[in-house]
């Protein structure tokens, strides 16, 4: 899954891809690379980050979605937001895949998604963009992780969403500590009796930089790493910025595992 960032505020591309030529280039290059989806997202969801609001999402989100909807029929369309409106308009544009941070819990949020046929991807946070990092505390982060999504997928499926609709998302850097994400990525496994496909986003993220000393620009063998150990306890979905690498790294994992014995 590519990630195609609609905002001058995100952490790693932020400015970017803000004019619609822009981004349909960066669009091409994801598909040309072999991306199999692309997420588009109108508002950062970065530590800090000032909300958007409704019409500003939609305009920046809708008409490239449109655009790229008639160009690229056959690939895969996500839409990274919690607001059920721009769900709604989204799915109307031809999205495929909403992939909401906050798991569907707006109000009204469920009921627009279980009229249509899109998947799903509920993901776990703590706390929100503006407060999320202030001294995050579990517990037992992967219980307590666990526990939150297992509730929504009950209520998804209370709705009539069936199951193999949804993906689950742990939720790395929203409301955790280097120790939390760490945790969360050694135990991925304990998250298959779920029975849902497991999306998991660590491109560039701070987590890498905090464990390498290295910043935004430099962390991409650190999240191939990730991606490959991500894949090996059974991510159905690697959502990237480096579509290529991360792409052959996976063929390379595939191989191997595909090797006769």
């Amino acid at each position: 899954m590519g990630i195609l960032n609609l905002t001058p505020d995100s952490f790693s591309d932020g400015g970017l891809f803000l004019s619609p030529f822009q981004a349909l280039e960066r669009a091409k290059q994801m598909i040309d690379e072999g991306a199999d989806y692309l997420d588009l997202g109108g508002e950062s969801t970065r530590p800090n980050a000032n909300p958007v609001s409704e019409t500003e999402e939609l305009k920046r989100v809708i008409p490239v979605l449109e655009t790229l909807r008639v160009q690229y029929p056959d690939i895969k369309l996500s839409v990274d937001t919690y607001k059920p409106n721009v769900m709604k308009m989204a799915l109307q544009a031809g999205a495929n895949m909403i992939n909401d941070v906050r798991a569907l819990q707006m109000p009204n949020a469920l009921e627009i998604v279980a009229e249509s046929e899109a998947e799903i991807c509920l993901m776990h946070a703590q706390g929100t963009p503006q407060t999320m990092q202030n001294a995050p505390t579990y517990q037992n982060v992967v219980s307590e992780v666990k526990y939150f999504l297992k509730k929504r997928i009950l209520i998804c499926e209370q709705m009539g969403i069936k199951k193999k609709r949804l993906y689950i998302d742990v939720g790395f850097g929203f409301g955790k500590t280097l120790q939390h994400n760490l945790t969360l990525m050694k135990h991925l496994k304990d998250f298959e009796d779920l029975d849902c496909k497991m999306l998991v986003g660590v491109s560039r993220k701070s987590m890498i930089g905090l464990v390498l000393n290295e910043p935004v620009e430099k962390r991409l063998f650190g999240g191939l790493s990730l991606a490959v150990w991500a894949a090996l306890q059974g991510a159905a979905i690697i959502r990237t910025h480096d579509v290529l690498a991360t792409r052959q790294a996976l063929q390379i994992l595939q191989a191997v595992l595909e090797a006769e014995n």
